[in-house]
């Protein structure tokens, strides 16, 4: 870690209720919010004499980030950025010691399709979308007019990014781009982003004091990046401004606009869940995040057996479709149209694409899922590594990461048909025992 973490000092100052005996017990409530402790009460008569304040030294300045903060106002002067907006936001801060321990962690658990669906899509968020729809119907129906994307999914991507706007984050932009810039890991990507928030700082679209977002930068209740900010964000409302901290219209508008801009299909919906017959060649099902690898039009998944969830027909339209399991073959099965590929654009994870899509439906009425998800315990990373390398050590996976990615669901699926296995790239506990077991077999 390049700077210092800097930490708060308090100044202590005496009073004649016996300080002088209970300081550094008095600093510690302070720091972690403890109640003085009751033998505080009494305290001698010599200690109601005067006390001087007491600080504890200011620590040394991190002098490296000081002359990368430095660098970057001359280049923010160099790209037009009025003087006085780079000296508000770009001064007297420093590093921010947890958006570094947010950027570096490695998560310890993976998640499993149910707990995320169910996090995402619960009740309390249906009901509170429902009743969002209704509170901003004529809204919702200009945009879809203007920018071709229903309301349900407009609302969906709310509900997902901030839950509606309850939470869009605390952490101040430009600060929190200015660290992980310095911190170096994506510098280039951090630091024209930060140029691109004091951008939007310069034309007047947010007051610094509320220029708050995510530890990674994302903002407002769509959380959307500086970059995409300046690109696709609207004025809905016509206030002057674009205001996506507190204007639901221009949190929609903006959110409609970039939809569009991605291409969303206004004539196609995202997918729907769909019943396989017994004895499915699961190996039809998609393992890379896109889905993209084995795509057929509905009418050929039909004559495959596929049918809707409650057992009827898919409808007899020219669609292209994929077949996404996201919690093996034992869970429900989607198939998936291109409007699907254009929520993974908005958050590259089939995960939140599905529950974007499922929002959606439900938010209209739509059913649950009549296949719920399979449960399961989160694998560690531990779980996941010891998996990859017997997966290396069999052949079926080059380098092992950590990282449950495609590549890897492929190699589970080259595992399974070459062990009698079904054929699904999922890893549960049984697959991760019996990659093991035959790994430590030769």
């Amino acid at each position: 870690m390049k700077f210092q973490d800097r930490r708060q000092f308090y100044v202590v100052t005496a009073r004649r209720v016996g300080v002088p005996l209970l300081l550094a017990g008095m600093l510690t409530a302070c720091q972690g919010g403890a109640k003085t402790p009751a033998s505080a009460q009494t305290v001698p008569a010599a200690a109601f004499a005067p006390v001087a304040a007491v600080a504890a030294p200011t620590p040394a300045p991190d002098l490296a980030f000081a002359a990368w903060l430095e660098k970057a106002r001359e280049d923010a002067a160099k790209r037009g950025i009025k003087k006085s907006t780079i000296t508000a936001a770009l001064s007297d801060f420093a590093p921010i010691p947890r958006v570094i321990e947010l950027d570096s962690r490695q998560p310890e658990f993976s998640n499993t399709f149910t707990r995320y669906l169910n996090s995402a899509v619960g009740e309390k968020r249906i009901a509170n979308g429902r009743a969002l729809m209704q509170k901003h119907a004529t809204l919702l129906a200009e945009l879809e007019r203007q920018y071709g994307v229903p309301g349900r999914f407009l609302v969906a991507f709310w509900g997902l990014e901030s839950d509606y706007g309850r939470d869009a984050g605390g952490f101040p932009v430009v600060e929190a781009l200015a660290t992980l810039a310095y911190d170096g890991r994506r510098e280039a990507f951090f630091r024209d982003e930060m140029f691109k928030a004091l951008t939007i700082l310069d034309r007047g679209h947010i007051e610094l004091a509320k220029f708050k977002g995510s530890w990674a930068g994302a903002m407002g209740q769509t959380q959307f990046m500086p970059s995409t900010f300046l690109s696709y964000a609207v004025d809905q409302d016509k206030s002057g401004h674009i205001d996506i901290w507190g204007s639901v219209p221009d949190t929609l508008g903006s959110g409609a606009n970039y939809l569009k801009s991605l291409g969303w299909n206004a004539e196609r919906t995202w997918g729907r869940e769909v019943r396989l017959p017994a004895q499915f060649d699961i190996k039809q099902a998609s393992l890379d995040v896109d889905a993209k690898e084995n795509t057929k039009p509905l009418s050929e998944w039909a004559a495959l057996g596929v049918r809707r969830a409650d057992g009827q027909a898919l409808p007899m339209q020219d669609v292209q479709a994929s077949l996404v399991l996201p919690s093996g073959a034992k869970g429900p099965a989607f198939l998936v149209y291109d409007n699907y590929r254009i929520i993974l654009k908005w958050n590259r994870s089939a995960f939140y694409a599905i529950a974007v899509g499922h929002l959606a439906d439900r938010l209209v009425g739509g059913p649950g899922l009549s296949t719920p998800p399979s449960e399961g315990d989160p694998l560690r990373r531990e779980d996941v590594m010891a998996l990859q390398e017997g997966l290396v050590a069999l052949g079926f996976l080059k380098t092992a990461d950590g990282v449950m990615g495609s590549a890897t669901r492929q190699g589970i699926r080259a595992f399974q048909l070459a062990n009698g296995l079904t054929p699904d790239g999922y890893a549960d506990r049984g697959v991760i025992a019996a990659i093991r077991n035959r790994a430590q077999a030769g």
